[in-house]
């Protein structure tokens, strides 16, 4: 049962600095309070209550790092979700419940508050929007949904008198709430006082709409048309880029890349006018949560320091794939969604030259039915060599990342990619395109320097070469253990990055 709350939920916490003061009567010293900055995130999805992809990673991993600021006080409001796991729910407190107008429509919404790593997180309860069986995204009202939540997002901020300092909001899920503010809120001074952060995850889902949702669906006011309106649709994404205070990106990187149209989805021209607003912040990830020292997933423990464990993990998960059990055989592995952007591409067209070679190679994922099929059958082709394994599985990712030598990620484009850095946490050789955050994250290996292995262009024949440039180091062993501790000890926490953003929401 959830735990009802009477009242509101505010924050009490503060910092306290003593002044000493020279006085004649011996007075106690002065004492100023400094309230903290408070920032509340948007989204559409965290980790560990609900997670599809990169989004929910940082989402449950960002604000904890910066929780650990005392000068920050980090909220986070979700959509109550039905499939999230009633270990969580058991534990959420009722907080208020009010109505929410989506164009002509409204709308029940109730609040749950849990607390987690030092974060709160407040969650947006409405079983017609969001109690849905299998994915969280996909459906046919989507719109209206996220419209809901974003207009549910603003009200709960004033129903529990929770007013930030910065308003940071995640892809086109919640672009809509910038726009709110920005529009019809705006009279309110509580409102007025928000600055905003939008950030863009990938630019590649925007939010677009048929023109006659503007009233209807959102409610728009026509003071927001034209920041709105783009292409003759309602565009989300365009219209929180061009009202927001600040637009980042996931890596600097795609800060740069997306202004131009290959890799803007049409926004380019919408970016280079918002130049002036931009920040690229390269995302991290949980090092607590991805470390092959404790990770339960594994088949044995390891670390920087001794990673003899990892040839158990290769040796166990040969013999679960059905793969000889050879010690001297680098196993190159891929984890991905099976889509053309991701790359795959590149390796349908190398595979069988991939194999050709004394390797193994691991796929696993799921995706467009044509790369699935295509692995099905190389897998099948080259028994012994290869194994292709169609689903999503986490447990059988960390597997996959803790007992392979390589790791292949050759996108045609990558905001930032996380799969790369938890690769490197496992010692798991990144092999990636420069592009995006794997231009950031991995560099190419040069004498005693380096993380990984690069190329630039976007040519099976590229990827190839350094593909067995990598197979040519692997069999120095002394050289590739060199490479394997520098790869693990490469930091990609969030604490350096938090610092950044930090930086970004002081400036505001």
């Amino acid at each position: 049962m959830a735990k009802k709350i009477e009242g509101t939920a505010k924050s009490t916490s503060v910092s306290v600095k003593k002044t000493k003061t020279a006085t004649k009567d011996n007075k106690l010293p002065k004492i100023t309070v400094e309230k903290p900055k408070k920032i509340i995130f948007l989204g559409s999805e965290a980790a560990p209550f609900i997670a599809t992809g990169g989004l929910a990673d940082v989402l449950g991993s960002l604000p904890k790092e910066l929780a650990k600021n005392k000068n920050l006080d980090i909220s986070v409001i979700l959509p109550l979700y039905s499939n999230i796991a009633n270990d969580f729910r058991k534990d959420f407190k009722f907080l208020t419940s009010f109505y929410v107008s989506v164009g002509w429509r409204y709308q029940y919404a109730g609040v749950f508050l849990y607390e987690y790593k030092k974060v709160k997180f407040y969650f947006i309860d409405n079983e017609y929007y969001f109690k849905r069986e299998g994915n969280i995204y996909g459906f046919y009202d989507d719109g209206e949904r996220f419209a809901f939540f974003s207009r549910a997002a603003l009200d709960t901020i004033a129903r529990l008198d929770i007013y930030p300092d910065v308003l940071h909001c995640n892809d086109w899920q919640t672009a809509a709430s910038i726009i709110f503010l920005k529009g019809m809120y705006y009279g309110d001074e509580n409102f007025r006082k928000i600055k905003t952060v939008f950030t863009i995850h990938n630019i590649e889902y925007q939010g677009k709409f048929g023109i006659e949702t503007f009233g209807d669906l959102f409610g728009f006011s026509e003071s927001v048309r034209s920041f709105v309106e783009f292409d003759g649709l309602v565009n989300l994404m365009k219209g929180a880029i061009e009202m927001t205070d600040i637009v980042s990106t996931v890596s600097p990187t795609y800060a740069n890349e997306i202004k131009y149209p290959f890799f803007a989805h049409g926004l380019d021209a919408i970016i280079r006018r918002n130049e002036r607003k931009l920040v690229g912040i390269l995302n991290g990830i949980d090092i607590d949560y991805y470390n092959p020292k404790t990770d339960k997933s594994i088949f044995k423990n390891y670390s920087a320091t001794d990673f003899s464990g990892k040839e158990v993990c290769k040796a166990e998960l040969q013999k679960m794939l059905g793969l000889p059990e050879r010690k001297d055989v680098p196993v190159i592995a891929v984890i991905s969604r099976l889509v053309s952007h991701k790359g795959l591409d590149l390796i349908k067209d190398t595979a069988e030259r991939i194999l050709s070679e004394d390797v193994q190679l691991i796929v696993l994922g799921k995706g467009e039915i044509g790369y699935e099929n295509y692995f099905r059958y190389i897998a099948d082709a080259y028994q012994g060599k290869c194994s292709a394994i169609i689903a999503y599985n986490q447990d059988l990712s960390r597997k996959i990342y803790s007992g392979a030598d390589l790791f292949l990620m050759p996108s045609k484009a990558e905001p930032c990619g996380l799969s790369q850095m938890i690769a490197s946490r496992y010692g798991t050789v990144p092999i990636v395109r420069e592009t995006g955050g794997l231009n950031d994250s991995i560099k190419a290996v040069y004498g005693d320097s380096g993380n990984g292995f690069t190329f630039h262009d976007y040519n099976s024949d590229d990827m190839l070469y350094v593909i067995r440039q990598a197979l040519g180091l692997y069999r120095q062993k002394d050289k590739w253990d060199e490479l394997v501790e520098r790869v693990m000890k490469t930091d990609f926490s969030w604490k350096k990055q938090a610092e950044l953003y930090e930086e970004m929401y002081e400036n505001k």
